[in-house]
């Protein structure tokens, strides 16, 4: 591959290890507050449009101060989840995102 067909991202597609399009399970943990399952399902929506909001996982904490979320989207590039990624670490309710 030459350097004018390596994509912005500089990651060659030969060398993902996830196949596109594919279902994708994403970790978000954030403090147990009203709304914070569904503004990740929000999030989700705006980079998966056949997101389903049914499908997502909660998980409280032992001692219930935090939520674990388990968003399962249809990954269909690595830009995709990079700009999910970064749109879940930037919002002010979460912690943590696998």
């Amino acid at each position: 591959m030459s350097a004018s067909t390596i994509p912005p991202t500089g990651i060659d597609p030969k060398d993902s290890l996830i196949e596109y399009p594919s279902v994708f399970p994403i970790k978000v943990m954030g403090a147990m507050v009203d709304g914070f399952a569904e503004s990740m399902c929000q999030i989700a929506l705006r980079f998966d449009a056949g997101f389903d909001p049914a499908t997502i996982e909660l998980r409280p904490s032992k001692g219930g101060n935090y939520l674990g979320v388990t968003l399962n989207i249809t990954a269909t590039s690595r830009e995709q989840l990079d700009d999910l990624y970064r749109a879940l670490t930037s919002h002010p309710m979460v912690k943590i995102v696998l």
